[in-house]
Parts: structure tokens; C-alpha cells; sequence
């Protein structure tokens, strides 16, 4: 499991140019059941993307088709971990 931290580089003009491709290639994501959860900063410099990928590499290939990555709009920290404990709701993020 993977934590995905953006953090913007440019105007909040220019990521809102780019936001509507953005969630359409969240959608896809979501839809191939990588990503699992994300959101907006709170101040708004970036999101946060909850993810699911076989490896590293695999996550970075997938992170190169987004619109914010592809136009320079964005840096990404992602960290890997394996959750151990969770709440009952979150029980499925659970790994063997």
C-alpha cells in the first residue's frame, strides 16, 4: 500500500486548468481499484492519494498519466507501508 502525497509547483490557476483530467484519470484509477481513497490539502497545495500498486515502479508508471504530472504541475512523495491495524470499516485494506 502506498501513500501518494502531491504538493502543487505552480499557480492554483494552472492546477484548475488541468482539474477536470485530473479526476477522469482518478476515475479510471479508481475503477481498476489502485487507488482507494484521495483528496484536497487543507490549504489547498496539493492532495493526497491512498493507493494500491504491486510495486513502486508499477505506482510511478501509473502517477505518469496524470494530467498534474504530465504538465509539471505537481511534485509526488510517495510512501510505502503495510497497514497492520485498522478500524472494522477498513478492515479490507488489510494485507496477508
Amino acid at each position: 500500500m502506498f501513500v501518494v502525497s502531491l504538493h502543487y509547483v505552480c499557480e492554483l490557476q494552472e492546477v484548475e486548468q488541468h482539474l477536470e483530467a485530473h479526476v477522469a484519470f482518478l476515475d479510471r484509477e479508481y475503477a481498476k481499484g489502485t487507488f482507494l481513497a484521495s483528496g484536497r490539502k487543507n490549504p489547498r497545495t496539493g492532495g493526497v492519494i491512498l493507493a494500491r500498486a504491486e510495486s513502486q515502479v508499477q505506482l510511478e508508471s501509473i502517477l505518469a498519466q496524470d494530467p498534474f504530472y504530465q504538465h509539471g504541475l505537481a511534485e509526488y512523495e510517495i510512501t510505502e507501508f503495510v497497514p497492520t491495524r485498522t478500524s472494522a470499516e477498513l478492515r479490507c485494506l488489510l494485507e496477508a
